[in-house]
């Protein structure tokens, strides 16, 4: 057997594919050929969302909407058109992108395997590729994402004590809480 790379456009990881050869069969490692394809696409949607486009189109898209979500346990009709609409923006271009760096890639097939794996993918980027299929992930980002923008957000800073490590250094000592 024997190892033939093919390189991910712009992707920090390789796909593997793995071919029989007359020669006597190796074990190169226990992780297959579809994990190494798994986590290669996992590791291009990482890529991609960190990217500033992705980032900037989702804070435009949340910018103009989040004031219409609120932390109630009704939903407001308005959702439904936003919710298509944020699927129909920022999925398509997360789909076109992976299309661009893996030949032959198919969101369906994707997040089919995705909900198989769901704990093999950490929990910044599986959040995010919830808020495509599920409503109320969609919603609770909106509605924290309206929550920080109104300055409800967690204030980490409560019960922060600043000291200087310098004795008798009173400077210092005016930026305690």
């Amino acid at each position: 057997m024997y190892v033939q790379e093919r390189s991910v456009h712009s992707c920090a990881e390789n796909i593997i594919e793995m071919a029989d050869t007359d020669e006597e069969d190796f074990a190169i490692s226990s992780y297959s050929s579809a994990d190494t394809a798994f986590d290669s696409v996992v590791g291009c949607i990482e890529d991609i969302i960190l990217d500033d486009e992705f980032q900037q189109l989702q804070q435009s898209f949340m910018d103009k909407h989040y004031q219409e979500f609120d932390d109630s346990d009704e939903n407001k009709l308005s959702y439904t058109p936003i919710f298509r609409e944020y699927v129909d923006q920022l999925e398509k271009y997360l789909e076109q992108q992976l299309m661009e760096r893996i030949p032959g890639f198919n969101m369906d097939n994707f997040i089919e395997l995705l909900m198989q794996r769901k704990e093999e993918v950490t929990g910044d980027i599986f959040d995010m590729l919830l808020t495509f299929t599920d409503f109320m992930a969609f919603k609770e980002m909106f509605v924290d994402y309206r929550a920080t923008k109104e300055g409800r957000g967690v204030d980490l800073g409560e019960g922060l004590l600043v000291k200087s490590l310098i004795p008798g250094d009173s400077k210092n000592n005016s930026c305690t809480k």
